[in-house]
């Protein structure tokens, strides 16, 4: 069976009529939108055309560009598909620009809430407009947008396109052959020591052929961001995320307190992994994700998607049938191929109900958690199911919650009914990677945040890059990683630093984990009577801010003891992971 994905309910192809009808409608709702937005009618009516146009324009789209970027993730050289994107592109600066009127629109108006509670159709996008008002005040000075995103298109956008090609390209030497990058990292997670040295030395080495025009990338990306933070009146690059993102300082600062408090535990199961494996001044970089113990089960995808089926389905039978209908329906594009990006994303398409889901599977456990992760993010994108588009717009923080949640809960049920060799190995990739979610995303926030200040003076060199990277991953990781082999090309390896207009893309990550352990215990509490409580969380995503969303469930994420409580979970696998070393 092919494991390649289908991409058939956005287009056939390039060449099908559907894709070509969308691309000709493009301009005549482009043009329903202005009429709506200049259109003299009352406030009720108009607010209402605006938004029947506003969600037709995104949904065709959200779906050619959809199709474009699916198509260049797994091959990086579909030139069909880069010039195809570039016109996308174009079009959705016209969107943006029409957005940007709809919401200065809205936030001049008077009794906007006597407006919406006026009209059935506004109340049901509600939230979505009141947001529009209060991001009113961010907006940019109307004469300079249309020439700024212009800008963006030769800017962040295309160094983003620039460093997705150079990354999907990318071909590492190792032992003779010349392998995709992501094939090599992944042999991180091989059970031979040798092949991991071997890996990471390839790796590292051939950066060197990239490592230039990816620092290029990322400066202008940056740079542009601190240019936009500043044009619509944002104290910073890190405000403008956190305002986005419908998450307030308070709640990043507990969050941060919470793990800095804590890094000394990831430290010691760091040197209790790195005694375990023979070494002596912590663990080396390239034995991050090496396995442990006998019971490192390689799994096929058929097994894989046995497990991840037979497993969800304890939580609600419907998750189980959700499962094994992604895998039956090619939902997902599984293995390591030249030209395909590296790492693991689900994108979903609302208006067809459907998501795709991209992954570089090689066998490993954490490969069915990654696999498990990504079918979180579906499944999230289901409870969805019927919302208008603009109330499907979760902020960054709360998208991470299903994936965490399905992560934490495969663990659970396997440790749960583990042999001690083989709970001793799954505890410890659970461990992995929640380190990696924990620990290794606060030096990126540490990195990421440096290289922002610094573009305030000057475009930091490839040696710059990499010095902030390793004095980054010094603080978060300490002496739980072998300062002989650390990893200074993290930033070229990491996509999330290069998504022009999504900066910052790490806290989420460390969000979610907690989060998404503070919502599992809910459920650990609660049992089954919990699971409606669930989905109406996933379906709230979309629809009021950060806190609010938490608090539907009884989470305060500003009280620092929230994220401790959440911590002190991963604290006593910890100790658990430690105490098992030594009978080993």
């Amino acid at each position: 069976m092919a494991w390649d994905w289908d991409l058939s309910y956005l287009y056939q192809s390039f060449d099908d009529p559907a894709f070509t009808a969308d691309l000709a409608r493009l301009p005549e709702l482009k043009a329903a939108m202005e009429q709506a937005v200049h259109a003299e009618l009352a406030p009720r009516e108009k607010l209402e055309g605006l938004v029947e146009a506003d969600d037709a324009l995104s949904a065709v789209l959200d779906r050619l560009s959809s199709f474009c970027q699916l198509t260049m993730s797994v091959d990086a050289t579909n030139e069909t598909a880069a010039q195809y994107l570039d016109k996308i592109l174009l079009a959705y600066n016209d969107f943006s620009l029409l957005e940007s009127a709809f919401i200065r629109y809205v936030g001049a108006l008077n009794g906007l809430d006597e407006i919406i509670a006026s009209s059935a159709k506004l109340e049901e996008v509600a939230f979505a407009l009141r947001w529009m008002a209060h991001m009113s005040r961010h907006m940019m000075p109307e004469a300079i947008e249309p020439w700024m995103l212009k800008m963006q298109l030769s800017g962040g956008n295309a160094f983003s396109q620039l460093r997705d090609k150079l990354d999907g390209t990318h071909l590492v030497s190792y032992r003779g052959q010349e392998l995709p990058l992501a094939a090599v990292r992944g042999m991180a997670y091989d059970a031979d020591p040798a092949v991991r040295k071997d890996a990471y030395d390839a790796e590292l080495a051939s950066y060197k052929k990239i490592e230039l025009p990816m620092s290029f990338c990322l400066n202008s990306i940056k740079m542009e961001a601190r240019t936009l933070a500043e044009a619509q009146g944002y104290d910073s690059v890190l405000d403008m995320t956190l305002q986005e993102s419908r998450m307030d300082q308070q709640t990043l600062d507990a969050m941060w307190t919470a793990i800095r408090e804590y890094l000394p535990h990831f430290r010691r199961y760091l040197r209790a992994k790195g005694a375990y494996l023979g070494h002596t001044d912590g663990l080396p970089f390239y034995d991050l994700f090496a396995p442990v113990g006998k019971g490192g089960k390689t799994y096929t995808v058929e097994e894989a998607r046995t497990k991840l089926v037979t497993e969800m389905r304890k939580f609600t039978p419907a998750m189980g049938e959700f499962i094994d209908q992604a895998f039956a329906n090619h939902w997902i594009d599984m293995f390591p191929k030249a030209g395909k990006t590296g790492g693991a994303f689900c994108a979903s398409y609302h208006p067809a109900n459907r998501s795709s889901i991209l992954t570089n599977f090689q066998g490993s456990f954490s490969d069915v958690s990654t696999l498990a992760h990504e079918l979180g993010h579906a499944w999230h994108s289901r409870q969805m199911a019927g919302l208008p588009l603009m109330m499907t717009r979760e902020p960054m923080p709360l998208a991470e919650t299903a994936s965490i949640f399905n992560e934490t809960l495969l663990s659970h049920l396997v440790l749960a009914q583990a042999e001690d060799q083989e709970r001793f190995a799954l505890l410890e990739s659970s461990l992995m990677e929640a380190t990696q979610t924990v620990v290794d995303i606060y030096s990126r926030f540490l990195f990421e945040s440096e290289v922002v200040d610094t573009r305030a003076d000057h475009s930091m060199s490839v040696d710059e890059l990499k010095d902030a990277m390793l004095r980054a991953q010094d603080a978060s990781y300490g002496d739980g990683l072998d300062r002989n082999f650390r990893h200074p090309y993290m930033w070229a390896c990491k996509s999330h630093y290069y998504s022009s207009g999504l900066n910052f893309y790490n806290f989420p990550y460390a969000f979610g984990l907690l989060f998404g352990k503070g919502v599992f215990a809910q459920y650990l509490e609660k049992g089954d009577a919990f699971v409606p409580a669930y989905n109406r969380l996933l379906r709230l995503c979309g629809s009021d801010t950060v806190a609010n969303v938490a608090a539907s469930v009884g989470i305060d994420v500003h009280s620092v003891d929230f994220w401790r409580s959440s911590l002190e979970v991963i604290k006593q696998d910890i100790d658990t992971f430690c105490a098992l070393c030594q009978h080993q």
